[in-house]
C-alpha cells in the first residue's frame, strides 16, 4: 500500500491521533509527511486507512 500526504493538510491532527503508528506530526502540528509518498505494510494498512478517512481535507491518498 502506498500513502501520499498532499499539501491540503491544514493541521487538524486527526490522522496521527487515530493512527499514530503510521502518521506523525511536525513541530507545528501538521502531518510530518506532507509532499511525500511512503509504503505501509499490511500490518498497518487498516491504521493508514483510518487516518485517511478521518482527514477533513482528504489530504491523505491511499493506493493499494
Amino acid at each position: 500500500m502506498q500513502v501520499s500526504v498532499t499539501d491540503k493538510c491544514s493541521g487538524h491532527g486527526r490522522c496521527y491521533t487515530v493512527a499514530s503508528d503510521v502518521y506523525q506530526d511536525d513541530e507545528i502540528g501538521f502531518n510530518a509527511a506532507i509532499g511525500q509518498t511512503f509504503s505501509v505494510g499490511e500490518d498497518l494498512a487498516e491504521q493508514a486507512r483510518l487516518g485517511a478517512i478521518n482527514c477533513p481535507e482528504a489530504a491523505i491518498l491511499i493506493s493499494e
